[in-house]
């Protein structure tokens, strides 16, 4: 056995026959530990990198299980044929992937080197040696952008967003994997014409851009902090209206120049 493969991390998920998170049908494996702390996060449980405990419809429910690369690829690897009937495979998602980055890079040249595609949803919040490391493995980077703002991104995430921005340019520059910019769009935060339009521009310089996503903000996480004995930041802001996407979307085609879905 290659040494690589006896690499360890910690995972929380892996969630098989998806079909969001990169093309085609696809396993995810969920990493623990995230550098943010967004107020809307449906996960809140990988944001720790500390194995935990949840209530889970009464139950207590580990969070949190250390796996080497060779047992996770056993699981990938048993649906090969739907990868290649659809043209999907394996993401990796969080939490943020780069928390864990020997862990993150050996599950993708893992993947790789099985003839199984390869994505990652990020922020992109890490050192842009640790990005760089990986992408001869990475077949698809979902790269996460939520504001362009410093200020308000730091009150909402708890980081400022100079960091993932200037990685943003970087990995598009790089030309190394199929990038796809992801914006949650949360009520309050960057729902508005003018915040959207300001990502789209940004979004639009960038080089090597496959598309652009807008991604409704949900409540379907809102469960899991009663379980963790957390409050629900959100309050009682409502998902935004079809109609409210549709207009978002318009001004993100119309702003970007790029392919651009609700969803994905």
């Amino acid at each position: 056995m290659e040494e690589y493969l006896k690499t360890k991390g910690r995972i929380f998920d892996i969630q098989r026959y998806s079909i969001h998170d990169g093309n085609g049908i696809r396993t995810i494996v969920f990493l623990k530990g995230c550098v943010l702390r967004c107020r809307w996060c449906c996960n809140p449980e990988s944001q720790e990198y500390r194995i935990q405990t949840m209530m889970v419809q009464g139950k207590t429910k580990t969070i949190g299980e250390d796996v080497t690369v060779e047992e996770v690829m056993a699981t990938v690897q048993k649906d090969r044929p739907y990868y290649r009937r659809t043209g999907g495979g394996l993401t990796l998602s969080g939490g943020e992937s780069l928390c864990q980055p020997e862990f993150a890079t050996a599950l993708l040249r893992a993947a790789q080197e099985r003839g199984i595609s390869t994505a990652m949803e990020s922020m992109g919040c890490a050192k842009w040696e640790v990005i760089e490391g990986l992408l001869p493995y990475l077949d698809q980077y979902l790269l996460d952008i939520k504001h362009m703002n410093p200020a308000k991104h730091k009150e909402y995430t708890g980081k400022s967003n100079e960091l993932m921005l200037e990685n943003a340019k970087k990995i598009a520059a790089s030309g190394m994997t199929e990038l796809s910019i992801r914006v949650p769009v949360i009520p309050g935060f960057n729902d508005t014409p003018e915040e959207i339009r300001a990502i789209a521009e940004y979004t639009g310089r960038l080089e090597h851009i496959k598309r652009m996503h807008l991604l409704p903000y949900h409540r379907l996480g809102q469960d899991k902090y009663a379980g963790l004995g957390r409050e629900y930041l959100m309050g009682d802001v409502e998902p935004p209206t079809n109609e409210k996407m549709e207009q978002l979307l318009q001004i993100a085609e119309q702003t970007s120049g790029v392919e651009c879905q609700i969803g994905g």
